[in-house]
C-alpha cells in the first residue's frame, strides 16, 4: 500500500467532521419539523451520518490515518464554515418561520449538497486505497439518495 499523504488524511478528517456536523444538523431538523413522518426520517438520517463518521474513522485507522488533525484543508475549512452556517440557518429558520417544514428541508438539502461536494473532492484523490474508496463511494451514494428524498419531500410540504 502506498503512503497516505497529509492531504488524503485531511480529506478523511474533513469527511468525518462533515458527518458529525450532519448528525447534529439532521437531529436539529428533526426537532424542528412539525410532521411526525419527516421527524422520523430526519432522525434516521442523523443516525446514518453518525454511523458514516464512525465508519470513516475506522477506515482511516485501517489505512494508517491517525486521529483527526486539528488542521483541515482549505476546502475543509470552507466546508466546516458552510456546515456551521447550515446548522445556524436551521435554528434561525425554525424560529422565524414557526418551524416551516419546507424551509427546514431546504437547509437539509443545502447541507447535503455541501457534503456531496466534499465527498467528490475526496473521490478525486488517486491515492485512496480501494477499501477506503468503496466506503466513500457508498456513503456518497447514500447521501445523494437522502438529498433526493429531502428535495422530493420539500416539494410536497410547500
Amino acid at each position: 500500500m502506498s503512503a497516505i499523504t497529509e492531504n488524503t488524511a485531511r480529506a478523511f478528517n474533513d469527511l468525518v467532521e462533515i458527518n458529525k456536523t450532519a448528525t447534529k444538523g439532521y437531529q436539529e431538523a428533526a426537532e424542528g419539523v412539525t410532521s411526525p413522518d419527516l421527524r422520523s426520517e430526519l432522525s434516521k438520517f442523523s443516525q446514518q451520518r453518525a454511523q458514516f463518521a464512525a465508519d470513516l474513522e475506522q477506515a482511516a485507522r485501517r489505512i494508517g490515518v491517525e486521529a483527526p488533525s486539528q488542521e483541515s484543508t482549505i476546502g475543509g475549512a470552507l466546508t466546516d464554515a458552510a456546515a456551521a452556517l447550515h446548522r445556524g440557518w436551521i435554528n434561525i429558520k425554525s424560529a422565524v418561520t414557526g418551524q416551516n417544514d419546507s424551509a427546514i428541508l431546504g437547509e437539509c438539502e443545502t447541507g447535503d449538497a455541501t457534503a456531496l461536494q466534499a465527498y467528490e473532492v475526496a473521490l478525486r484523490s488517486s491515492e485512496l486505497p480501494v477499501e477506503a474508496r468503496t466506503v466513500i463511494q457508498q456513503q456518497h451514494s447514500d447521501i445523494l439518495s437522502a438529498k433526493n428524498w429531502v428535495t422530493q419531500q420539500k416539494g410536497r410540504v410547500s
